[in-house]
């Protein structure tokens, strides 16, 4: 029993965290102008713009769902979104920039993926129960 409280408290730490960083990422992308985004990176304006959209509802997907009760399935969904940018995030910045730099948006993902575990199978929203279907 003390160990889902636990687990619970580190997931909510990394939530928190992550959901900052993809606000402030998600920002950056949406206000900076586009001729300095595609600087360094080799991807179209508009669709940096879409990620930086997809960040931002992702990063209040992190938290909201599970904080309010509504719908908190839509958590470990928004987690495994962030996943999906992060596996381009970070093939993007290997060929663009290094393997140095490429372990951030790995990072970043793996932590995205505990979330997305954590949430799913780890510790299920209070209230609810797991129905097993019969075959």
């Amino acid at each position: 029993m003390a160990d889902g409280r636990y687990l619970n408290v580190v997931l909510w730490i990394a939530q928190a965290l992550l959901a900052l960083v993809y606000l402030f990422s998600g920002s950056m992308k949406l206000i900076m102008p586009i001729e300095e985004m595609t600087r360094d990176v080799p991807l179209p304006g508009p669709f940096l713009r879409f990620i930086g959209v997809a960040e931002i509802c992702g990063a209040l997907g992190l938290v909201l769902p599970w904080l309010l009760g509504i719908k908190p399935g839509l958590t470990p969904l928004a987690a495994a979104g962030l996943v999906i940018i992060m596996i381009g995030a970070t093939v993007i910045t290997l060929t663009a920039m290094g393997p140095g730099i490429a372990l951030i948006p790995l990072t970043v993902g793996l932590l995205a993926a505990f979330v997305a575990y954590g949430r799913w199978r780890l510790t299920p929203p209070r209230g609810s129960r797991r129905v097993q279907a019969r075959i």
